[in-house]
């Protein structure tokens, strides 16, 4: 038990980030939606955590980590495949840990996110529907060069999609990161 609160109190950041990512996986496991009164101040709060613990120089840090983990979702978002919640949660994530461990803590998320996905399509049992979707996605991707127009058609479609809420699998696969890169104890 002195481990764990050793650990908490060392990482409260890394404690801080896992329960934000709980929170915005259980809302958007009932709404498909993370809310922007969760994403913008867990961002703006990293900021200001950083600015004040380095200065400009913790500033930077966690700007630059913002960027990047925004940038990591957001070609997915601008094409219709991903919600802005989730783009605003993985950037807060960048907000408070960086570059690297965002990276890390996406990567994690998209082989559990991958793996969701393939359950849901396998318990559906519409395993080549999933297929010829996808292959029709990848078409659209590489004959259609607009963002807009990809974005239109992805909103069309999702009536008809098993919706996948990402806040769940980003709070497994981070979480999961935490934990094997021994962040949280």
């Amino acid at each position: 038990m002195e481990t764990l609160l050793n650990g908490i109190a060392e990482n409260w950041t890394v404690w801080f980030v896992t329960v934000v990512l709980i929170v915005a996986a259980v809302i958007d496991g009932a709404i498909l939606k993370v809310p922007n009164w969760l994403t913008f101040p867990f961002i703006v709060c990293g900021w200001m955590h950083w600015t004040l613990q380095d200065g400009m120089t913790g500033l930077g840090w966690s700007l630059l980590g913002t960027f990047v983990g925004m940038m990591l979702l957001l070609v997915l978002r601008n094409v219709g495949g991903m919600g802005a919640g989730d783009v605003k949660l993985l950037a807060g994530v960048g907000a408070w840990l960086g570059i690297m461990v965002t990276l890390y803590a996406f990567a994690a998320t998209a082989i559990v996110g991958g793996l969701m996905a393939i359950v849901m399509i396998l318990r559906s049992g519409q395993w080549q529907k999933h297929l010829a979707m996808s292959h029709q996605i990848l078409h659209e991707w590489k004959t259609i060069k607009n963002p807009q127009k990809l974005a239109e058609i992805a909103r069309e479609r999702k009536p008809s999609m098993a919706l996948l809420p990402y806040g769940i699998p980003m709070a497994i696969g981070s979480i999961a990161y935490f934990a094997i890169a021994g962040m949280l104890v």
